[in-house]
Formats: structure tokens, C-alpha cells, sequence
């Protein structure tokens, strides 16, 4: 009887901290994001009215990336890409913490400077360091460390993308499904109800947050919900080859100015990416920065572009994410890559669709977006979950099929390595 109370006691206890670790990292992602708000307010809207020089903000985003040059030169080359930080986990079962606060300036640079990456990179990174510092540090979590990493990876893309699906979808497909490196003593059924327990609490810390001192961020809008007709179904054989080829531009890019900036020298193209993201952000912001806002913006105006200039924003968006992550200001591409493939997806619905662009922007976009994710990513469920952020879940199951098409196509320009991340 006492073994049973005993048991009893501990496993409440693993709830609890289970809890404060998942308010502790939605606390942390809160502050992160908030900061970058404030800041990206200052740089961009602020200081060019208060000196009354438009160009004003390329002076800071030219001083950052000397910034991050110099501490990637001293420190590596931080932060980590989100698959690299979910590949070392699955495969060391231990993410280093040690250089913590280069990670956070790393990745706090290139989201306030106007660089075309998202947020989730720097922060899943982040999180995870944390829960490996408190897994050495805290004697009650030594034994569940690994446990807790994926907890604070699962809080931080949900509460990222505002679903909280997705964030315990991308975790455990990232297992292959398998009970690879299993943690001690836990269920698939148990891990389930940490991930939703810890999940919850970190977004009602952002929710408490957001009430009282204002929100950190926006995330993305959403379609009207638009229903699907047999036009739109048959105009897909103009969207899917369109999803294919763009996949295809993001490889082959990644392919090429990877291979470019291995030939630079750190600090100069850190340097160089900052002046050029500095330059588009200030003479074409559209194709700036993350691009949930922008996405928000587009989907309002897109019908007074012409198609061309909506496919010309997608390309550049495309090549200005891989730009950035591959010469140094570095974050993820979630973001960027949905905002590029829903302008692909305006353009080709105001093509096929000029008369009425508007009733068909969402499955277009949706079918671009879906077949691209699909692609990058293989993983048709948590592409599925990601995209009902944006789309009608009325077609939800085009939207994964067209995952699931698009998780099957091969690139001659994707790496070996980069396949064994996936």
C-alpha cells in the first residue's frame, strides 16, 4: 500500500513539473518574441520617423550581421537549422546549453533586421538547451531529460504556430512512428497526455501574457472558408507541377549558395546578407522579414497585383530564405516558405480565375503550399496540421494528399545529409 501511494505522489509530482516546464518555455517564448516585436517596431517604423532618413534602419541591420559574424567566427555557427536541432536529439539524446546566450542574439538578429526566416529555429533550439540545462541541474528531471527536450520542442512549435496538434504531430513523426530510444517507463499514451499537459500550460502562460502587456505575435491569417468546385479541382494540374518546380528552386538554391558561402569568409557574408536583407526590406518589405504579417497584408490586397508580380515575390522570397540561412542570419523557413507559396498560389488563382481570383485564392494557394511542405519536409500529417492554421479544414483532405504527393517527390539537389535529418 505504501509503494502504491508512493507511486501515486510521484507520478502527480512529474505532472506538476511537467506543467511549470511547459509554462516556463511558452514564459521564455513570450519574452523572445516580444522582444523581437518591440524592437523590429524600433528599428523599422520608429527610427526612420524620428531621424526622417528612410534608409536609417540599414545602419542597424549592417551593424547586426557584423554582430553575428563576429560571434559565429568565436562561438560556431549558431543558431541551429530545426532539423539539425531535432536531428542531434533523436541521434545524441543531448542538446548542449553551454552557449545559450549566443543562441538567443543569433537568433534575435536576423528576425529584427528583416532577414526572410522565421522564428522557430532559434526558440526550438533554445528550449531544448534549457531542458537539458534543467535535466542536469534539477535532480528530479536527471531521469527524464530526453523526456523533457521533447516536451519543450513539442510547446514551442505549438505555441508557434498556434496549434498545439502540430507541435505534438512534428515531435513524434519525427520518430518515424517507431519507439526508437524509447523513455524510461512511459507509454506512447503517456507521452501523449505530458505533451498535451505541458502544451496547454505554455500557451495559457502566452495567453495570461498576451492579456496583460499586449501580444508577442500575430501569427498567420486564415482563408474564409471558400468552397472547393470542380474548376478548382481541375485547375490543381496547373498547382501541383507549380509546387513541384518551386520545391525544385528551393533545392537547387539551397544547393548552390550553400556551396557559395563555404567560400566566404565568416563576418564578411554575415555582413553581406545583413546589408542586402537591409536593402529588401526598405525598398520591397513584402519580401522581408518572416511574412506572417505580410501574408495578412497580401491576402487583402492581391487582386490590385498583377499575377507576374505575385509569382516575382514568391521567387524572391524563395531565394532571399535560402540566402539568409546559408550565409549566416539564420532561423527557420516555415514562415517564409508559406507566405512565398500562398503568393504562387494568388498569382495562379488570378490567372486561371480573373473574373473572380478571389473565390479560388485559397484552394490555389493551399494545393502550392501543400505539395512544397510535403516535399521539404516528408511529413504528411504534420504538413496537414501546420496548414489548417491558414486554410479552411474543409480541405483538409486535399490538403493532405497533396503532402503525401509531395512527400514522394526526389530532388537531384537534396544532400544526403540533409535526407537523414528528415
Amino acid at each position: 500500500m505504501k509503494a502504491v501511494v508512493s507511486g501515486f505522489i510521484n507520478r502527480i509530482r512529474f505532472l506538476i513539473f511537467t506543467a511549470l516546464l511547459g509554462a516556463f518555455a511558452g514564459a521564455v517564448i513570450w519574452c523572445f518574441l516580444k522582444a523581437v516585436s518591440i524592437c523590429t517596431g524600433l528599428i523599422w517604423n520608429r527610427l526612420p520617423s524620428v531621424t526622417g532618413i528612410s534608409w536609417s534602419p540599414l545602419v542597424v541591420c549592417i551593424a547586426g550581421g557584423l554582430i553575428v559574424g563576429l560571434l559565429h567566427r568565436c562561438f560556431g555557427d549558431y543558431p541551429d537549422e530545426l532539423q539539425d536541432v531535432m536531428g542531434k536529439i533523436k541521434k545524441d539524446r543531448y542538446y548542449d546549453y553551454h552557449p545559450m546566450g549566443i543562441m538567443l542574439v543569433c537568433a534575435f538578429f536576423p528576425l529584427v533586421c528583416g532577414a526572410s526566416v522565421g522564428p522557430e529555429a532559434g526558440l526550438t533550439g533554445i528550449i531544448a538547451a534549457l531542458c537539458y540545462w534543467v535535466g542536469d541541474n534539477v535532480t528530479f528531471a536527471k531521469n527524464n531529460t530526453d523526456m523533457f527536450s521533447e516536451i519543450g520542442e513539442a510547446v514551442t512549435l505549438g505555441q508557434l504556430f498556434h496549434s498545439p496538434l502540430f507541435g505534438i504531430m512534428a515531435v513524434e513523426e519525427s520518430e518515424g512512428g517507431t519507439d526508437e530510444n524509447p523513455v524510461k517507463g512511459l507509454s506512447k499514451g503517456n507521452k501523449l497526455l505530458l505533451y498535451g499537459i505541458s502544451t496547454v500550460s505554455g500557451l495559457f502562460t502566452a495567453f495570461i501574457l498576451n492579456e496583460l502587456f499586449g501580444a508577442a505575435m500575430g501569427g498567420f491569417p486564415a482563408f474564409s472558408d471558400v468552397p472547393a468546385g470542380k474548376d478548382d479541382y481541375l485547375t490543381s494540374l496547373i498547382y501541383i507541377p507549380a509546387g513541384i518546380l518551386l520545391y525544385e528552386i528551393f533545392e537547387l538554391s539551397e544547393k548552390c549558395l550553400k556551396g557559395l558561402s563555404g567560400r566566404i569568409p565568416v563576418i564578411v557574408k554575415e555582413t553581406l546578407c545583413a546589408t542586402i536583407t537591409g536593402v529588401i526590406g526598405i525598398v520591397l518589405p513584402m519580401a522581408a522579414f518572416s511574412g506572417e504579417e505580410e501574408m495578412g497584408e497580401l491576402m487583402v490586397s492581391f487582386v490590385s497585383y498583377s499575377p507576374l508580380f505575385l509569382a516575382g515575390i514568391c521567387i524572391i522570397k524563395i531565394l532571399l530564405t535560402v540566402f539568409c540561412i546559408n550565409f549566416g542570419m539564420k532561423g527557420g523557413h516555415f514562415f517564409p516558405l508559406i507566405f512565398a507559396c500562398t503568393s504562387m498560389g494568388m498569382a495562379l488563382s488570378s490567372l486561371c480565375f480573373s473574373g473572380d481570383p478571389l473565390s479560388h485564392a485559397a484552394f490555389a494557394a493551399a494545393t502550392v503550399t501543400a505539395v512544397v511542405l510535403g516535399a521539404q519536409l516528408k511529413k504528411p500529417f504534420t504538413v496537414s496540421l501546420l496548414l489548417l492554421l491558414c486554410f479552411p479544414v474543409k480541405i483538409l483532405f486535399w490538403i493532405f494528399l497533396c503532402a503525401v504527393l509531395g512527400s514522394r517527390i526526389p530532388s537531384p539537389f537534396t544532400s544526403k545529409e540533409k535526407i537523414e535529418h528528415v
